[in-house]
């Protein structure tokens, strides 16, 4: 069932090739939120929240996912085929709403891309928004970062933190198990707890005095209350959406000439690259609403 706002147009085909977009310069369009799978949604439900009057075009890779374990190269390669499918939409502005591209594939897009496919258009991350203010989370200096394995093998997080708060300790780790727990729909029943206490019980033996914890995964919003549950008492745990809600709506107010071209209907579409009956069904969890998605093929 469609809700209020949504509607679709017929599947498009990506551009696999290395060749410039074709769309005009300047074209205005959707913002494009992108994710291996279903993980972004929950990044997407606090940018509408926070800036109801745009478009916005979600891409779920759901035929490769999950990503967090596959090489930087690999994540690379989908990460700029989905990029390109986005340009190709008219899209003049894309948020990688997933930890996983940010970290191994948004700056070689920026800087090695992005001159010849789209040099008047950008491409977003969610790293960089939570690192600029994860510091203000904690009192003893001592954070926690809970990510897949690609996000942390990238040292993303370690760099980025290190930039604005070169005072804090990070401590990683990662939780291999969360995302298939979620993506199956096993993150509220009591086999999940096991799980979440072994990689809790792991990054909190690595420090007593953390009392921040980062969810460094879309994913893993789903999994809050268990997660909660194994802090200790006043400990805090930082979701991304509302930190990325805000930074994209500071971004855009300082730069007028993406603002400006970003299409203001209120409309949301969604695609995936695999099932649409699964990708609906799944969405919803994830979303909080019903929602109806197309299918595409990228290559």
């Amino acid at each position: 069932m469609l809700y209020p706002g949504v509607f679709l147009f017929e599947p498009v085909r990506a551009m696999a090739s290395s060749q410039p977009i074709t769309v005009p310069l300047s074209s205005s369009g959707p913002i494009g939120v992108f994710d291996s799978g279903y993980g972004g949604l929950t990044v997407l439900k606090e940018l509408v929240a926070r800036l109801p009057q745009y478009d916005y075009l979600y891409l779920g890779d759901n035929a490769r996912a999950p990503y967090g374990t596959r090489s930087f190269e690999t994540v690379y390669q989908y990460t700029l085929e989905c990029v390109k499918w986005f340009f190709g939409a008219g899209c003049p502005l894309v948020i990688l709403a997933c930890n996983t591209a940010s970290a191994k594939a948004l700056r070689t897009i920026q800087q090695k891309d992005l001159p010849n496919i789209g040099p008047d258009r950008r491409v977003l991350g969610v790293i960089r928004p939570t690192t600029e203010v994860i510091g203000n989370f904690t009192r003893t200096g001592k954070v926690g970062v809970l990510a897949t394995n690609g996000t942390v093998q990238s040292g993303s997080y370690l760099i980025e933190i290190a930039k604005f708060f070169p005072a804090l300790e990070v401590f990683q780790q990662a939780c291999p198990m969360w995302v298939p727990l979620v993506e199956n729909n096993e993150y509220n029943k009591p086999g999940a707890d096991y799980f979440v206490k072994e990689s809790m019980d792991l990054l909190l033996s690595r420090s007593a005095d953390i009392d921040a914890v980062l969810l460094a995964c879309t994913h893993y919003p789903l999994l809050s209350p268990k997660i909660s549950a194994f802090l200790p008492t006043g400990s805090k745990l930082i979701s991304q959406g509302e930190i990325v809600a805000d930074s994209l709506a500071g971004y855009l107010k300082r730069h007028q000439e993406i603002e400006s071209r970003c299409n203001k209907n209120g409309n949301l579409r969604f695609y995936t690259t695999d099932s649409t009956e699964d990708f609906d069904n799944h969405a919803s969890i994830f979303y909080g609403k019903a929602l109806s998605s197309a299918h595409i093929i990228l290559s």
